[in-house]
């Protein structure tokens, strides 16, 4: 029994020893390329996060990237690019919606998002392992094929779940702390646009990202629910 247990556990602990390594590696890539946010323009609002939060201190960095975009790390960290900075200080993007894209981030690091993405990653990898083991002998030429199709649709089910989640705790964060929700909704409203996404994205079952009018959906109920109550 052991020795067939034996292929799968040791599945199990190469994707653990995987994620740690990449883990690893990706902290370290980010201390080299990044420095603590220091903006004058933004202190007002991540003051008044800080304080909704009731913590000393953010832990808001800036990635030395033109790409548009934000990303909480495993060790707690929130990233802006210095891409969306550029857009800050041209007025494409407000101070209050930069709020938005650091309250969504760090919804990612209060629900424990890296935590559950190892969990995800590990049972995704022993998953697609027996997957092909039974569909390639179903389907020799197509189980692989199968196999990996399922298991990206079941990433991207996962992923969106977190998205959603670090939603709405940005949405209640920024309630909280008095900005609201709508410099939240004016960011996606343009989202695409400015990071540049259409033409080439991903299928939607296959993304790791809810599309945009569903999450924009999704805020909008919440506020009415929490409004309301």
């Amino acid at each position: 029994m052991l020795l067939r247990l034996l292929p799968f556990l040791l599945t199990l602990l190469a994707a653990l020893a995987m994620w740690h390594f990449s883990a690893r590696n990706l902290l370290r890539q980010l201390s080299a390329r990044s420095a603590p946010l220091a903006e004058p323009g933004l202190a007002p609002v991540l003051d008044r996060l800080r304080a909704a939060l009731g913590v000393p201190s953010l832990p808001v960095f800036v990635l030395d990237d033109p790409k548009v975009n934000g990303l909480a790390a495993p060790d707690g960290r929130v990233f802006l690019t210095e891409g969306f900075l550029a857009l800050y200080r041209s007025g494409q993007v407000t101070a209050e919606e930069l709020a938005s894209v650091i309250a969504h981030e760090i919804g990612h690091v209060a629900s424990g998002h890296a935590r559950r993405r190892m969990i995800d990653f590990t049972g995704q990898n022993l998953l697609q392992m027996l997957l092909v083991g039974v569909l390639g002998r179903i389907v020799p030429f197509a189980g692989i094929w199968i196999a990996n199709l399922i298991t990206t649709a079941l990433a991207a089910r996962l992923s969106q779940r977190d998205e959603y989640e670090a939603d709405a705790f940005a949405t209640a964060l920024l309630i909280k702390a008095g900005i609201g929700a709508e410099p939240q909704l004016s960011l996606f409203s343009r989202l695409d646009r400015l990071v540049g996404a259409g033409a080439g994205a991903a299928p939607a079952w296959a993304a790791s990202h809810p599309e945009t009018a569903r999450r924009m959906a999704a805020i909008r109920a919440n506020v009415t629910r929490w409004t309301a109550a």
